[in-house]
């Protein structure tokens, strides 16, 4: 049988993988050891910069069945035929802490998913609660930063946090949610997902829809108590997804859409593109889209989950974004980390790669000219610029047909606007109602637990915010504090 050479990076054989070149058999190394210097200084670069949130995670690649055309809705060409399937990669992470974290820690979940479309990459980058802790983005390193480690001693720190929410009441939905029984999936297979996010899809009308979408388990919703999550690997979750979809129990969520037109969404009372609510599902119901199955493990972790690169930007005709703060922020932040974490040519990753014709006059920059699956992606002879007169000879154009419907904007002047008036109240104190009474105790019990290591000021804020959302609530809060 024939053996396969061991090579350098550049390609040439190695004569020994064990020893180094010496002076004498005891004598001290020499500098043509090319080789080992080779090893050493690529091992010194094997770790990139982590993500600064989402770290720790999974992902693995699977695809979208649509169920029935959204013609009506969009010209998103993978919208458009029953039955169609497009491919994905889907990455889940917990959200707060680094990757020496726990899967098993309290915090929201991603939930990523990269549609390989025939036009490009659609990526909705969401989590498995359809709120957030805010909605402006400008609050979002502060938050951040009270929920990592203390900068002095390195552990948590949970009156920090406490700390932020009592000063930033629009958090409240989404602590609640949190500090619930859903605060701790019992896998990512067992959980929800989200794009929590307002986004939009346009038609060959020019006509726009404000969407939200979701992921519902078909696996159903498991959770873990914090004492049964304190039991668990903190590579727990890791595990049960690769073990699942090794042996052949393949992960699916039924896909949903709720729709809401331009003229609709500006009656309402409710902002519907503020992230700390959610919209009624009596007043705009779900409608199925489709199915998202995972199928196939990564072959390498580094190369594909840690290296894969998710942005809300990444949009394809008849797909938009909306006016949601948040969002807006995010459209230039994700792609500036991947920037920074991947180099600027992050989308040549093969895992990032789109897998259809990509042309542009992009040029260099580090790792620049690593292959497209087709298409012009690298520095040649040909044209660089445009417009050019190459035209017909290939070079490329744009085409009028991905131009988005224009955005009305209000008469408001452009200023700052204080949202502290807005009602953060209501859909935490509706969503404490729903609960039942063992989930109602587990939330009381995990807000006491953190809120207790708080000063009084920020004890009796919290509860101030709990009594405007539901008396009871307060009242059990503040039992557990005494």
């Amino acid at each position: 049988m024939s053996l396969t050479t061991l090579t350098t990076a550049a390609g040439a054989p190695v004569p020994d993988d064990n020893n180094s070149i010496s002076a004498g058999s005891r004598g001290p190394l020499t500098f043509d050891n090319h080789y080992l210097f080779e090893k050493l200084a690529h091992f010194n670069r094997e770790r990139i910069p982590e993500r600064v949130v989402h770290a720790r995670g999974t992902g693995a690649y699977g695809e979208f069945t649509l169920k029935s055309g959204l013609e009506p809705l969009t010209i998103a060409n993978f919208l458009q035929t029953a039955g169609e399937k497009t491919q994905v990669f889907v990455r889940f992470s917990t959200v707060g802490g680094g990757q020496d974290s726990s899967d098993y820690a309290r915090d929201p979940r991603g939930f990523a998913v990269k549609f390989y479309t025939r036009e490009g990459n659609y990526d909705i980058v969401g989590n498995n609660t359809p709120v957030f802790f805010l909605n402006d983005p400008i609050k979002f390193p502060d938050f951040i930063h009270s929920q990592k480690k203390n900068p002095r001693t390195n552990l948590p720190d949970p009156a920090a946090m406490y700390e932020f929410w009592a000063n930033h009441p629009q958090s409240l939905h989404q602590m609640t949610i949190l500090m619930s029984d859903r605060g701790i999936p019992a896998s990512y297979r067992h959980m929800h997902g989200f794009s929590s996010h307002t986004l939009s899809l346009w038609n060959a009308k020019g006509e726009r829809y404000w969407v939200k979408w979701h992921f519902k388990s078909c696996q159903g919703i498991k959770t873990l108590t914090a004492e049964e999550a304190a039991q668990q690997p903190p590579f727990g979750a890791q595990q049960d997804l690769v073990d699942a979809i090794d042996r052949g129990d393949f992960p699916a969520w039924r896909v949903y859409l709720q729709v809401l037109t331009e003229a609709d969404a500006a009656q309402w009372s409710l902002n519907p593109f503020d992230l700390t609510k959610v919209w009624s599902q009596k007043l705009v119901p779900l409608q199925e889209i489709g199915t998202l199955q995972l199928n196939r493990n990564v072959e390498n972790y580094f190369a594909e989950t840690e290296q894969a690169a998710f942005a809300p930007s990444n949009l394809v005709p008849g797909t938009g974004a909306s006016p949601d703060k948040m969002l807006q922020a995010r459209l230039l932040a994700y792609q500036d980390a991947h920037r920074y974490r991947l180099g600027v040519n992050a989308n040549q990753i093969p895992v990032n790669a789109p897998q259809c014709p990509v042309n542009h006059y992009q040029r260099d920059g580090a790792m620049a000219g690593c292959p497209f699956s087709q298409g012009r992606s690298v520095q040649t002879r040909e044209v660089n610029f445009f417009p050019n007169d190459r035209s017909a000879a290939g070079a490329p154009v744009p085409d009028i047909r991905a131009q988005e419907p224009p955005l009305r904007l209000s008469a408001e002047a452009v200023a700052r606007y204080d949202q502290s008036g807005e009602d953060y109240y209501s859909q935490a104190g509706d969503l404490f109602r729903l609960m039942t009474e063992d989930q109602k105790q587990q939330l009381v019990n995990n807000i006491a637990g953190g809120l207790r290591y708080a000063n009084t000021s920020i004890q009796e804020r919290m509860l101030a915010y709990l009594h405007q959302a539901d008396a009871d609530y307060a009242a059990r809060v503040a039992a557990l504090l005494g």
